[in-house]
């Protein structure tokens, strides 16, 4: 059976493990009960085993009874599984191929919900001269983007909570909406023909859609992915966005060479984003049948996870640092252009930088994310990372008067290298810390927080640009000095955790869910 993993467990005491067949390598069988296959799983818990696999005519002892694991033949892996025992039923945890379609389509819809948030920053100038507006303005769409995110966040916490496809619905919808409305304000081809107020309304109703896809990753991994594949499939998901980022700043120049220009472009991306959109209808809503132990666990409800948020420290610590960070990078990104041309350094030059700050994290995260999930070592990677990252906004800040272009890209390729690997790891060692609460709780409080201060950070280091008459004109170095200062103080809160006798806060609770074998939980239970 290709691509499927499948495992089946009863009984009062552990299974020994044997040979298997399977791509993944790795299940955890659950006696009475089933999932309903969205991660709010019925029926009991007991019966659960360590992970093991028997072979067609095994049979294993428990008890009085024997019992013979039927391996199934066949390459459809999506059948039904099959399971049965005496005085109860067997719980057969598996994966399923289908669910590389969603996680294709999530992380094009990371993709395009970015490459439409920098539609017009990397066109500032001549969006400018089409919609007859000031540059500040055309900076003021990209912040009522992250603020949009803010505002409807809580909404795409509960949506998530109920439904995974129905806020990738919800988000496609938006996003199509968005895209022709931009259009619609900007049909005419004259250089001063465009609506800004279309650009502007387009612009905050896709930003409404980001939070029910940027939030989305670590939810569709739980339901999809087993403990050995959920870092990987949400780096993948949720880096896509910053990698759409750098499609945006590195196409669309491409796309005007004059204001007239602008109207094509929006068009352009409007139909990239109509075609990545709309197959979100076909996603499958769950999993027949859950991929582990953890993924039918029953999740708190909304009400009693706030409250676990608001009263857990552990998370707090991840939480602010998560703020902070992904504000920084925003905002760095952002103004990368500002930073650097008063030192002398060109658009090209500045655009280049900030491609190797994304392609080098991205890079870095391939090859982390993997190592992470067969390791489990988050909280030592929060460690290295989250000083590293610190270290780099603090050496950054002498990089621009340098005036020569290697320094700044070591320090942006080391920063991003930083800052990618952390985010996947973040946010699932947020899940782990925080479980049996639904995944989406965390993470959209996280990217949410993330959004918010990358707005804040992008208005106080545009108050803190320094004026005409300053050496050299309009530099950002107090921007820069504020940006390491936070960043330094950021850094100290996950070093902290499990320190002060606090070791117990800091497990890894899902993982533990998934490995428990019965002979623990019959211990529990004496």
């Amino acid at each position: 059976m290709d691509g499927d993993t499948k495992t089946a467990a009863a009984g009062a005491r552990h299974m020994e493990t044997v040979n298997s067949s399977t791509s993944e390598g790795n299940g955890y069988g659950n006696g009475n009960g089933n999932g309903n296959g969205n991660g709010n799983g019925n029926g009991g818990n007991n019966g659960f085993s360590r992970k093991f696999w028997r072979r067609h005519g095994d049979k294993q002892r428990l008890g009085s009874q024997d019992i013979t694991m039927r391996e199934r033949s066949g390459n459809d892996a999506d059948a039904d599984a099959d399971a049965s025992v005496a005085e109860g039923q067997t719980q057969e945890y598996r994966t399923y191929k289908r669910r590389w379609f969603g996680l294709v389509q999530l992380t094009l819809m990371n993709i395009i919900v970015s490459w439409d948030w920098l539609t017009f920053a990397p066109v500032a100038g001549k969006a400018a001269t089409y919609y007859s507006v000031p540059e500040s303005t055309i900076n003021w769409i990209s912040t009522a983007f992250f603020l949009a995110f803010v505002a409807v966040f809580p909404i795409a916490i509960l949506v998530l909570h109920r439904s995974l496809k129905l806020s990738l619905v919800i988000a496609a919808v938006l996003i199509l909406v968005g895209n022709w409305i931009r259009y619609a304000g900007a049909t005419r081809s004259s250089s001063s023909g465009g609506s800004i107020a279309h650009a502007m309304a387009g612009e905050i109703v896709i930003g409404f859609a980001q939070p029910f896809i940027l939030a989305a990753p670590t939810r569709y991994s739980d339901l999809w992915f087993t403990n050995r594949g959920r870092v990987a499939a949400t780096a993948v998901m949720s880096l896509a966005n910053p990698f759409g980022a750098a499609l945006g700043q590195l196409i669309n120049p491409l796309w005007v060479s004059e204001p007239g220009d602008v109207s094509s472009m929006v068009l352009y991306v409007s139909i990239i984003s109509t075609v990545c959109s709309v197959p979100a209808i076909f996603v499958p809503a769950n999993p027949p049948t859950p991929v582990g132990r953890s993924s039918k666990t029953p999740k708190l409800r909304l009400k009693e996870s706030v409250g676990v948020v608001a009263r857990s420290l552990e998370i707090w610590l991840i939480l602010i640092p998560f703020f902070v960070y992904v504000g920084f990078f925003n905002s760095c990104s952002s103004l990368l252009n500002q930073i650097m041309k008063p030192y002398g350094f060109t658009d090209d030059e500045a655009g280049i930088g900030g491609a190797v700050l994304i392609v080098v994290g991205l890079v870095a995260a391939a090859i982390s994310s993997p190592i992470l999930d067969r390791t489990k070592k988050f909280l030592l990677a929060i460690r290295i990372l989250v000083p590293l990252a610190a270290i780099c906004y603090l050496v950054f800040l002498w990089m621009p008067e340098t005036r020569h272009i290697a320094g700044p890209y070591v320090v942006l390729a080391v920063l991003g290298a930083a800052s990618f690997s952390l985010v996947p790891v973040a946010l699932e060692y947020l899940i782990e810390l925080s479980h049996p609460l639904s995944p989406e709780v965390t993470s959209t409080t996280a990217w949410a927080g993330g959004q918010l201060f990358g707005a804040i950070f992008i208005i106080i280091s545009d108050a803190l640009a320094e004026g005409e008459d300053a050496s050299p004109p309009k530099n950002m170095k107090k921007a820069l000095i504020f940006q390491a200062v936070i960043a330094i103080a950021a850094a100290a809160l996950p070093l902290s955790l499990g320190l002060f006798g606090r070791g117990d806060k800091v497990a890894l609770r899902r993982v533990a869910s998934d490995e428990r074998g019965p002979g623990e939980r019959a211990a529990r239970r004496a």
